[in-house]
């Protein structure tokens, strides 16, 4: 299992088209992905898990993943949420 925290760059946080762009790049890794605000957790290759956590700009969430590939993959989606989605 492989976890980092990172802070959401872009105003409007994981909404519509980031949250978008954050559950594709999820996709492309095999490993089991998770987002986490607070005390709730959800499946990052999920849409309405995602926007269901209510993750504004500013916010602290952390991505966790456990697979072949999750120190890859939560290093990618760490990036592009520091990226602001502009990716």
């Amino acid at each position: 299992m492989y976890v980092k925290e990172v802070v959401v760059q872009n105003q409007v946080g994981l909404y519509a088209r980031p949250a978008t762009y954050f559950i594709q790049k999820a996709n492309e890794y095999s490993s089991s992905i998770w987002v986490e605000k607070e005390e709730r957790r959800v499946n990052a290759k999920s849409l309405l898990g995602v926007l269901s956590l209510g993750v504004m700009g500013g916010s602290t969430i952390r991505i966790i993943a456990d697979g072949t590939d999750e120190q890859t993959a939560v290093d990618s989606l760490v990036k592009l949420v520091l990226s602001g989605f502009t990716e």
